[in-house]
């Protein structure tokens, strides 16, 4: 199940580039027809068409010529690599993405998902160089590497692959916020409900310890506390039944429940990660979860360390045997950018 969406959601004249492209793309032509369109709706589809067709990795930009009175133009695709070594990778791709899936492949809607989720976490490294395949599947599929584009585009490729409604989102810089680069992320459709799934945030969060959800499954009131406005309008995303830390019962609202669940990790010598929506997370709150956690490590002869991704209000508590240098620190899923 390919989704599509930005193809639904174009004029008809974009609509016939954008199949000219896709059909000349995926021949691997050297030029091709296209209807007469300017250069900016042109850029337009070509990037939309990569979106909704991650498995495109090869076309990396283009040239056209328009003669006079003519009603089309002719494209000539530029290609990451020479036909013979694209066919190799399409071949590469397309047996990873399908051994990839075939574990998850009985498992629910949720669960794949968080499969998907857990791959980017724990097989891809954020990649700063910025090389050109970063930016495409090829980066985490074939490199192990990649920027937010081509962490996107992974997720909707294994989703597609795996039946899950999923469209690659985009948002502009702001450059007066300074954020340089656009960014990208998901937007998943499960058990019939739209979601915001931001995995290069929730791996930039897990490199140096375990797996997180900060980011898995967010509706627009919560992702846009730190991801700008979209470009392209997309579906409303207006629950949080599937929020990771609400499914999961790690969505807390009393400092009662903190207390009692920070005593349990510092027993057992585990992180604990939570969500808090027992109001507003501002300094005062945290002071008190603070309070919790060293009440907790005090029963056990432990200290905190803790951290607190703001924005999302969610925090990480663990135990050492000695007084940590920096009892709370601040965390931020910033590296996100292309």
């Amino acid at each position: 199940m390919a989704v599509a969406y930005y193809y639904d959601h174009m004029t008809k004249p974009k609509q016939a580039a954008y199949r000219s492209m896709l059909a000349g793309l995926t021949e691997l032509s050297d030029s091709f027809q296209l209807p007469l369109l300017d250069a900016k709706e042109l850029s337009e589809v070509f990037l939309l068409l990569r979106l909704d067709h991650p498995k495109l990795f090869w076309a990396s930009g283009f040239h056209f010529l328009h003669y006079q009175d003519s009603p089309n133009l002719i494209m000539k695709p530029e290609y990451l690599f020479d036909k013979g070594k694209v066919r190799e990778h399409q071949k590469a791709m397309a047996s990873r993405v399908e051994k990839l899936a075939r574990p998850a492949r009985t498992l629910s809607e949720w669960e794949k998902e968080k499969y998907i989720h857990d791959f980017i976490c724990e097989n891809v490294r954020y990649d700063k160089l910025k090389k050109s395949y970063s930016h495409e599947i090829l980066g985490p599929l074939g490199q192990g590497v990649g920027v937010c584009e081509g962490i996107a585009k992974t997720v909707k490729i294994l989703c597609d692959q795996l039946g899950i409604w999923c469209i690659v989102v985009i948002s502009e810089a702001n450059p007066e916020k300074n954020i340089k680069y656009r960014h990208a992320w998901n937007i998943v459709k499960i058990g019939g409900a739209y979601y915001h799934l931001d995995a290069t945030f929730d791996n930039t969060l897990s490199h140096m310890g375990p797996v997180r959800y900060d980011y898995f499954n967010l509706d627009d009131g919560k992702v846009f506390r730190d991801h700008e406005p979209v470009i392209w309008k997309v579906p409303a995303c207006t629950t949080s039944d599937g929020f990771y830390y609400r499914v999961k019962k790690l969505s807390f609202t009393k400092i009662e429940e903190v207390e009692k669940r920070a005593l349990q990790a510092a027993k057992k010598g585990k992180e604990l990660i939570f969500h808090w929506r027992g109001g507003a997370l501002n300094r005062e709150t945290a002071a008190q979860m603070l309070k919790a956690f060293k009440k907790a490590g005090e029963k056990k002869g432990k200290y905190p360390r803790a951290a607190i991704n703001w924005p999302q209000a969610v925090l990480l508590v663990e135990y050492l045997s000695e007084l940590p240098a920096e009892e709370l620190v601040t965390e931020e899923a910033n590296e996100g950018e292309q």
